[in-house]
C-alpha cells in the first residue's frame, strides 16, 4: 500500500494561479475518475460535469459519514450528526431537511428581500463614512451574511463577530484539532442554551418555530436541532461571504464589467450565477462513499471506495460551459452546480443568490469609481480552507 500511495496524486491539488482551479483540472477531465491520496487513505476524484451530476443522484453513493470507507476531509469533533442531515441519506436526510426548508424557499426569499436591502444599505453606509482603503472582506462581505443568518434563526446580532471567528476555526485546515474541537464545543454549548431559551420563550424566528413544533412534540430532538442550527450558522455565512467578496474582486478585474452592469441592471442576475459559476468555492469537502459497486465515468468504483466531487473542476468543464476558464456576463450559466445537484441541493441556493444580488446592486450603484486599492497586499487568498475565498480585498473608490 504504501508504494501505490506514493504513486497517487495528492489531494488537494494546488493552484498555480488564485484566480482559477488547478490546472490539473482540465486534464483530468479528458479522462475518467482517478485515484488521489488524502489524509486518510484514497479516494476517487470526480472531475466531469455529467459524472459529478451521475454521483450527485445515484443512491449507490452515500453522504452518511458513519459508512466504512468514507473520505474524511473535515476534522470534526466525534459528535453524533454533527454536520446535521448533510451527512445523512434517504428518509430521514428528507425528513430533517422539510422542518428546515420552509424559511429557505424562493417565497420566503422574495419575503426577506426587503430587509436585506435595509442591512445592505446601512453596511453601505457604514462602508462609506469609514477609511479609505477599506477591507471589503471585514466590513462588508462577511457581515451582511452573518446579520442575515443570524437574524433569520434569531441569534442575538452583538454575536456576530464571535460566530464568524468560531465558524472560521471549526472550517480550518491550519487550525490545529483542539483549536477546531474549542470552537466547535464554545459554538455547540451557545446553541444548546438559545434553543432551550427559544423554546420557553418564543420569537419570531426559525430556531423558535423547530423548538415549538418539532421539539416540543417529540418530531426532532434538541441535540438534532442543536447540529442544524449549527449547519446553518457555519454554512449560511462562511460561503456566501466568500462568494461576495471573490465575486466583486472578478468584477473589479476588469473595469468594464461594472459599467455594464451600470448600464443595464437586468444583467445582475445572470451575473451573479456566471460568478458562482466560476468560482465554484465549495473546494474539496463534497465527498461521498459507495455503498455499492457502480461505473462512474468508465471508472469501476468499488464498495467501500470514497468518493470526491471536484465542483470547481465541472463547472469548467468546456464540453458544458465552452470558454469556462473566464468570466462572461453573457453566458448562460444556470445549469451551474455550485450549489450541488439533486436531493442534497443546497437548501440556501435561493438566499444566497438574492443576497449576492443585493449586495452587488448597492456597491455597483454606490461607487462609480469602485477599484482595487494600489498597496501592497491588496489581495489576500486562503490558502488552505475547505471554502475558498479571500482574507482581506482592499477597495477605495
Amino acid at each position: 500500500m504504501p508504494e501505490v500511495q506514493e504513486r497517487l496524486a495528492a489531494w488537494p491539488m494546488p493552484r498555480t494561479c488564485p484566480y482559477s482551479p488547478p490546472d490539473a483540472y482540465a486534464e483530468l477531465r479528458r479522462g475518467g475518475p482517478v485515484k488521489v491520496r488524502i489524509r486518510t487513505g484514497e479516494a476517487w476524484l470526480i472531475t466531469r460535469y455529467d459524472d459529478v451530476r451521475a454521483v450527485l443522484t445515484d443512491a449507490r453513493f452515500s453522504s452518511d459519514d458513519t459508512q466504512p470507507g468514507f473520505p474524511v476531509r473535515i476534522q470534526l469533533p466525534p459528535a453524533p450528526r454533527v454536520m446535521s442531515f448533510t451527512r445523512m441519506d434517504g428518509p430521514e436526510h428528507g425528513r430533517l431537511r422539510r422542518m428546515a426548508m420552509t424559511e429557505f424557499t424562493a417565497r420566503r426569499t422574495r419575503a426577506l428581500r426587503p430587509s436585506v436591502e435595509l442591512l445592505v444599505e446601512r453596511l453601505v453606509d457604514e462602508l462609506e463614512r469609514g477609511p479609505r482603503p477599506a477591507d471589503l472582506v471585514a466590513a462588508f462581505s462577511v457581515r451582511l451574511p452573518s446579520l442575515v443568518i443570524a437574524r433569520m434563526l434569531g441569534v442575538p446580532e452583538a454575536d456576530e463577530c464571535d460566530f464568524t471567528e468560531l465558524s472560521q476555526a471549526v472550517l480550518s485546515q491550519d487550525a490545529t484539532p483542539e483549536e477546531i474541537y474549542a470552537a466547535f464545543v464554545e459554538m455547540t454549548q451557545y446553541l444548546d442554551e438559545l434553543i432551550r431559551r427559544k423554546g420557553r420563550e418564543p420569537e419570531e424566528d426559525l430556531l423558535s418555530r423547530l423548538a415549538t413544533q418539532y421539539v416540543a412534540t417529540g418530531e426532532l430532538s434538541h441535540d438534532d436541532l442543536v447540529a442544524m442550527a449549527r449547519l446553518f450558522l457555519v454554512a449560511g455565512h462562511e460561503t456566501t461571504a466568500h462568494q461576495l467578496s471573490l465575486s466583486v474582486l472578478s468584477l473589479l478585474r476588469e473595469p468594464g464589467r461594472l459599467e455594464r452592469l451600470r448600464r443595464d441592471p437586468d444583467l445582475f442576475a445572470p451575473a451573479v450565477e456566471e460568478l458562482l459559476r466560476y468560482w465554484s468555492i465549495t473546494q474539496d469537502n463534497q465527498v461521498r462513499v459507495a455503498v455499492e459497486d457502480a461505473e462512474i465515468g468508465g471508472a469501476r468504483i468499488a464498495k467501500g471506495d470514497g468518493v470526491i466531487l471536484a465542483y470547481p473542476s465541472a463547472n469548467h468543464d468546456e464540453s458544458v460551459f465552452p470558454g469556462g476558464d473566464r468570466v462572461d456576463l453573457d453566458r448562460d450559466a444556470s445549469r451551474h452546480i455550485a450549489f450541488g445537484y439533486g436531493p442534497h441541493l443546497c437548501p440556501g441556493a435561493s438566499l444566497a443568490r438574492m443576497e449576492l444580488e443585493v449586495a452587488l446592486r448597492a456597491l455597483v450603484g454606490r461607487f462609480p469609481g469602485l477599484r482595487v486599492a494600489d498597496v501592497p497586499g491588496a489581495v489576500s487568498f486562503r490558502e488552505n480552507t475547505i471554502n475558498y475565498g479571500l482574507d482581506s480585498l482592499l477597495v477605495t473608490w
